[in-house]
């Protein structure tokens, strides 16, 4: 679908159309094993440590037993489409096809399931490779109503999982906020929302806080599961993780949530009627 050698288009161009990250689109040639053992090593440490930027990782990596300069941090950090959550400088000039929308959130309180959902997608090590995970979550109950994986951060997956979360809620929400990754600002994404009648709410770049509770999942997915299990496939992955998301739904407790699970305040259970 990528023409590296077209006459008129150069391949970041080409990716923006199609709506893909230029970085992933040959990953199997870019890096090796021992790169895949960094990315490993990386991904722990972005998760536990969100704000250090390529220096202090590279840093971390070091005490590891890794020799590894900065440069070579930033080319995985790219492969993995992770960054510093820091507010950072515009270094670049957005796509102009891809409209940045206003954060609809900010001191608004979010009272009732399916006011608001929001989305995110993850990077995920495995023994060998590597996958990319995308939930959405419901933000009053914290509920993860549909999640994909899948071997490339493209737009498709993230579809079919925002088709899936309607489907399981029977509606829409008012409003659906993400960040703005090159996936969510995408045309075939806004344009799925806005037909649908959602509203759609963007962080402010660097703000990871904008989306707190999915970014709280991820770390949990991953320190609870993802690090100790060291799964080796796609197949042994997608097993775990359904069977984590099916205990974060519907047996973990939150205190914020009054001690309750998601899914019982996303789909409360009435109350049994009195016996005559």
């Amino acid at each position: 679908m990528i023409e590296k050698n077209h006459p008129r288009l150069s391949i970041r161009k080409q990716a923006a159309m199609l709506g893909v990250n230029r970085n992933r689109l040959d990953p199997q040639d870019r890096i090796n094993d021992e790169d895949r053992a960094i990315m490993r090593d990386l991904d722990e440490l972005h998760t536990r440590w969100p704000v250090y930027g390529q220096r202090k990782l590279a840093v971390e990596l070091r005490k590891r037993g890794w020799e590894i300069g900065r440069k070579r941090v930033r080319r995985l950090m790219e492969i993995m489409g992770i960054a510093a959550v820091t507010p950072k400088p515009r270094t670049s000039i957005p796509d102009k096809s891809h409209r940045k929308y206003p954060y609809l959130l900010r001191d608004r309180e979010v009272s009732a399931p399916d006011e608001v959902w929001c989305a995110d997608i993850t990077y995920i090590p495995m023994g060998r490779g590597f996958a990319y995970l995308v939930a959405i979550m419901d933000w009053k109950s914290r509920a993860v109503l549909s999640w994909r994986i899948s071997n490339t951060a493209d737009t498709r997956f993230c579809l079919e999982a925002l088709a899936e979360a309607v489907e399981v809620a029977g509606q829409v929400p008012d409003i659906f906020n993400t960040d703005q990754g090159c996936q969510f600002t995408s045309r075939d994404w806004t344009g799925s929302l806005e037909d649908l009648g959602v509203r759609v709410s963007m962080d402010g770049k660097g703000r990871w806080m904008d989306n707190v509770f999915i970014e709280r999942l991820w770390r949990s997915l991953k320190c609870e599961d993802i690090y100790l299990r060291d799964y080796r496939n796609l197949a042994q992955l997608e097993a775990g993780v359904r069977r984590w998301m099916a205990g974060y739904n519907r047996e973990r407790i939150h205190e914020a949530l009054g001690y309750a699970t998601p899914w019982s305040i996303y789909r409360p259970q009435p109350a049994l009627a009195e016996a005559a």
